[in-house]
């Protein structure tokens, strides 16, 4: 009976791929105007657009919506929206994870308000400095968040403090519960189903915020036209169309997550969605629902690879794993180390997953999110010859030209001093153009002249965005290697010309006590020493996997970090700092905030368990204090010390 259905299920998804269906039609100035399209042809109104799964002791569940009902709530919804505020109001958009989320993000779109995506702070007393932030720059008209949040917000005296609260207090709010109600019809009537009265293509309908990663997150600017051309490049690049099926538990709020559901919709596929705790909480589902669902195509942090041979095994779970149908496993989060790669493929071969469907890629907020992949959709047998360099995968591959798979976003390495193109070989920052390129960031005019107008010197032709990250194009087929941020830089002796990357000093630290640390939560930076001056000291702060047992046992994994990076990278890590865990910041994508742990360092605000400073010709120099766990004599004597040593 099984086979007979899996058969029939072959079956419908032959006569799919049949349908008279070119991936270049029908193009459309923006995202929502594909909804009304594919909810009106006979094969897409009841196909699922979304499906929701949910965790649970119990075993997976899951609710879908298909691309008419999908179509009905988002018309809804925006008229119900208007009832509340005027087209071209900023709103911010609070709602949790899941379909309804889903529905407003395009509901805004096509009642042409500019949306804030953010992720909603803990009521109880979660971090709220990113929501004032929000709040105060892109200045809303109203919120749209879960009942429940606002009872908390507007119940509360001093929700995130005297000032978020008489901002949030000002703001109209609209429970995301009341606009989803299919019984409040009343304001169906004020959007016309034959005039399109949303986005247009030039208008601003989305402030996404840049992660955070190396500087407090800017509000980018993205217009529905940039997000439109974005997805349909991703779309190409990737190979994605309607038989596509979409596994992501990444953040819907902005980037990678938000572009997915763009995707989704352009490509006219099925995206099954997780909420990024569920997959937190217990990795494996991630292939479970790439088994459950058969799917084609899964966006994943780089980190996830390894996380997933250490927690997310094959014999790990209940359900047996079946991943031969997955074709594009695209990482992202740069730069993407090949060992780890290579060790999922090999722990993961025996159920399926094909090193061809490996798509590493590059993208930021700035770009909307897609620049490129080095995914050779031609060629489904490259990955094993897939060159590397410095341990690196490739983010793009652009031949003779700079375009590469996306077809029309250019993609150059300039020198940054000179503004001028380097030659292959020579790492330089990454500059981009394209019309997928951002307007620039709300409210910092200076800023945005300097990262989105790039221009070469003394060439005529477009402007670039500058993006921060260092790269490096090399090879015959002229791959593009993003080698790290450029604020990540750690310039070292008093000429500065001699540097290290901050991801090769963590590597090598955490592979050098891999049993005692976590990973992924190891970052290094440099600091101004005082003696003597003009030189750079490399500090690296590590979090413990648990508590070690006596003073030796933290000494001697100091002694091993200093010993490991040496070997590997030849730096000489002169400050070792050993935090609890859950202490090194991140962002919601996973990557480390290297600028705001070296803040709280040397604010002495982090969870220290051990620290240990290294003289120059690598004696160790235990301050005194330093084995104490905790204690506020021994976080007041590591403030006072890092003060006067790193500041």
């Amino acid at each position: 009976m099984q086979l007979e259905e899996e058969e029939e299920e072959e079956e419908e998804e032959e006569e799919m791929c049949c349908e008279n269906y070119d991936p270049c039609f029908p193009d459309q100035p923006v995202v929502d105007r594909y909804l009304p399209i594919w909810a009106n042809q006979p094969y897409f109104r009841n196909k699922n657009a979304f499906v929701w799964a949910k965790d649970s002791p119990n075993g997976m569940s899951w609710t879908s919506i298909t691309y008419s009902k999908l179509n009905n709530a988002v018309e809804a919804m925006a008229a119900k929206l208007l009832c509340f505020v005027q087209r071209g109001d900023t709103i911010l958009v609070l709602s949790s994870p899941g379909l309804q989320l889903v529905k407003v993000i395009f509901a805004c779109q096509r009642a042409g308000l500019v949306a804030v995506p953010l992720v909603p702070p803990d009521p109880s007393g979660g971090a709220v400095d990113h929501l004032l932030r929000a709040v105060s720059q892109t200045k809303p008209k109203a919120a749209v968040a879960d009942r429940c949040f606002i009872d908390a917000v507007t119940g509360s005296a001093s929700f995130g403090g005297d000032q978020l609260g008489r901002l949030l207090k000002k703001l109209r709010w609209l429970s995301v519960e009341h606009l989803d109600d299919e019984s409040l019809d009343a304001a169906s009537s004020r959007l016309s189903p034959s005039e399109y009265l949303g986005c247009g293509a030039r208008d601003t309908y989305l402030v996404q915020y840049t992660s955070g990663a190396t500087g407090i997150p800017k509000p980018v600017l993205v217009t529905a036209g940039a997000a439109a051309h974005n997805v349909r490049a991703a779309r190409r690049a990737y190979d994605l169309h309607p038989g596509s099926i979409i596994v992501s538990w990444l953040p819907q709020y902005h980037d990678c997550g938000l572009m997915f559901l763009l995707l989704t919709v352009v490509a006219g596929a099925t995206c099954v969605l997780a909420s990024p705790n569920d997959f937190l909480r217990r990795p494996r589902l991630w292939l479970e629902l790439i088994t459950e669902f058969r799917a084609t195509c899964t966006p994943v942090p780089a980190f996830t690879l390894p996380l997933m041979v250490k927690r997310g095994g094959i014999n790990h779970g209940k359900l047996p794993l079946k991943l031969w149908s997955l074709r594009n496993l695209i990482l992202i989060n740069e730069p993407i180390y090949k060992s780890p790669v290579d060790e999922f493929i090999e722990e993961f071969a025996a159920v399926g997953v094909d090193p061809s469907s490996i798509a590493p890629s590059y993208g930021l907020a700035e770009i909307c999110t897609f620049v490129s992949t080095s995914w050779p959709s031609e060629d489904r047998n490259r990955y094993p010859n897939m060159p590397s360099y410095k341990k690196l995968l490739p983010s793009a591959r652009l031949g003779s030209s700079c375009t590469g798979e996306g077809g029309d976003i250019t993609v150059i390495v300039v020198d940054e001093e000179t503004f001028e193109l380097v030659d292959d070989g020579v790492e330089g920052e990454i500059w981009v153009s394209s019309a997928s390129n951002a307007s620039g960031y709300l409210g910092h005019p200076s800023l945005s002249r300097e990262v989105f107008h790039g221009r070469l010197r003394d060439r005529t032709g477009g402007s670039f965005v500058r993006t921060g990250d260092r790269g490096v194009i090399a090879g015959e087929e002229r791959y593009l290697y993003v080698t790290g941020r450029a604020s990540d830089v750690i310039k070292m002796g008093e000429d500065k010309k001699h540097y290290f990357h901050s991801h090769y000093i963590e590597t090598a630290a955490y592979n050098s006590s891999s049993k005692h640390l976590r990973g992924g939560c190891v970052i290094a930076f440099g600091a101004d020493h005082p003696i003597p001056a003009k030189r750079t000291m490399l500090v690296v702060i590590a979090e413990l996997q648990k508590e070690e047992d006596g003073v030796a046992a933290y000494s001697k994994i100091c002694e091993e970090i200093r010993d490991g990076v040496r070997k590997e990278e030849g730096g000489r890590v002169g400050w070792v700092v050993l935090v609890e865990r859950g202490s090194i910041p991140k962002t919601t994508s996973g990557k480390p905030r290297r600028w705001l742990a070296k803040h709280k360092l040397m604010e002495g605000s982090l969870r220290c368990v051990y620290e240990a400073r290294f003289e120059e010709r690598h004696r160790a120099a235990v301050n005194d204090g330093a084995a104490v766990a905790s204690g506020s004599s021994f976080r007041r004597g590591i403030r006072k010390l890092l003060l006067v040593s790193l500041l």
